[in-house]
């Protein structure tokens, strides 16, 4: 446990000038005493960490000390190469960079972890895109992608509805969803932030203007609130629906996992076979057609009673097909 922890402060000490103990400590999770002791036993062992005093002091490396990867462990060192998609990094020109990354990292594990790669790649295969589809990489990511890790400001025209529309756009981050890129950008001028589809694109052009950076931008986390912005903006009606206890645990598979949650959330109290009746919210009736047939006998609705006459429809017409007796 200490031998990892040492590490760490090495290698975090690589990265940064100088440290003060309060910043050590919050990385490591231990207390300032725990550092000033760390410092020391690595001070002892040929590591030549230094402390300037002072309250503009802190921890750093002299002269430019490096070390090499030998404190990875077989586990952590394969867990490593799980980190690069290889179809999105080639998509958006990136694959040789990543590949030269990954060859000075395996140059600098012990010979014993030198195999690291290959095992971690025959037993992990991430494959981003949705079944039966193709999707064609769009033409403008690389560029997008050199201006994202530029922070260069671009001037891009992208199609909406029948028109096209010219946006300068501050580049903040690329997202791939089931094989769909998306930009997330600030607009320069006006501090709002919006997701685009890249390949609605029609021109990207560099400005060679650079932008700062909101140090409070999150982008994992405007991806998760927009995907759900998103996923409730178009559940825009709802079916009241009685589901049988297999219903309740096969609705999450059938609908939206978001329309699901807030279906189950507060069903209704279980009747005498443990139905219970909760409000699905919706895409549209005709996509809630769709997507509640996939429940068969275990889901029965209730209203609107066009959606409900529907099934009806579909229930006689299953039955007539299966009283025929010419099977």
């Amino acid at each position: 446990m200490r031998a990892a922890r040492l590490i760490k402060m090495v290698l975090l000490l690589q990265s940064r000038p100088v440290m003060t103990a309060a910043e050590l400590a919050r990385e490591l999770e231990v207390s300032e005493r725990t550092v000033t002791r760390d410092a020391q036993a690595l001070s002892e062992a040929g590591v030549p960490v230094y402390a300037d005093r002072g309250r503009a002091g802190g921890y750093r490396l002299v002269g430019g000390y490096r070390t090499r990867l030998t404190g990875l462990a077989r586990g952590e060192a394969e867990a490593l190469f799980l980190s690069g998609v290889p179809g999105a990094l080639r998509e958006m020109g990136l694959e040789d960079a990543a590949s030269a990354a990954r060859l000075k990292v395996s140059a600098a594990l012990l010979p014993s972890l030198r195999d690291a790669p290959d095992t971690a790649a025959q037993r992990f295969h991430l494959d981003a895109p949705a079944w039966f589809r193709e999707p064609e990489p769009p033409a403008l990511l690389p560029v997008l992608a050199e201006a994202v890790w530029g922070d260069d400001r671009v001037l891009a025209r992208y199609r909406r509805g029948e028109g096209t529309v010219e946006r300068r756009l501050e580049p903040y981050g690329l997202v791939l969803k089931a094989g769909v890129w998306y930009l997330c950008a600030r607009v320069s001028g006006s501090g709002s932030f919006r997701t685009y589809r890249i390949d609605r694109f029609t021109a990207v052009d560099r400005l060679g203007e650079g932008f700062d950076r909101d140090p409070e931008f999150d982008l994992p986390g405007f991806w998760a609130e927009q995907a759900e912005r998103f996923a409730r903006s178009i559940l825009r009606a709802e079916v009241v629906v009685r589901l049988s206890p297999e219903g309740v645990r096969r609705l999450p598979h059938a609908v939206d996992p978001l329309a699901a949650r807030a279906a189950l959330a507060e069903p209704g109290a279980p009747d005498a076979a443990g139905r219970v009746t909760v409000t699905l919210p919706v895409e549209s009736e005709e996509v809630a057609h769709e997507q509640l047939t996939a429940l068969g006998p275990e889901a029965e609705v209730l209203a609107p009673p066009a959606l409900r006459e529907r099934f009806a429809a579909d229930a006689a017409r299953a039955a007539a097909l299966y009283h025929r007796g010419d099977g």
